[in-house]
């Protein structure tokens, strides 16, 4: 699968469109096949790592902890994990 990664704190143009391994499911996860992505200011924060305190907050004083960001989407669940009972 492809995704949007960064892999150093800076401006737009650092990230890259990348072929990355499919993740699996653990047992009380949900995989969604995103088919749109929010952005908004909290993710430019993350994404500059600017102010600092973002990088002690969310790990990753040099680079990112998280190489993909984003948490508001739209898609279709694809996989659950065996210990989901709903969704």
């Amino acid at each position: 699968m492809q995704a949007i990664v960064q892999t150093e704190y800076g401006a737009p143009d650092i990230l890259q469109l990348v072929d990355v391994a499919k993740p699996v499911p653990q047992d009380n996860e949900v995989l969604v096949s995103i088919k749109a992505a929010s952005v908004d200011a909290g993710i430019w924060h993350l994404m500059r790592g600017t102010p600092f305190l973002i990088r002690l907050i969310y790990g990753g004083l040099r680079q990112p902890k998280y190489s993909v960001l984003g948490s508001a989407i739209a898609g279709e669940v694809e996989a659950i994990g065996q210990a989901v009972t709903q969704f």
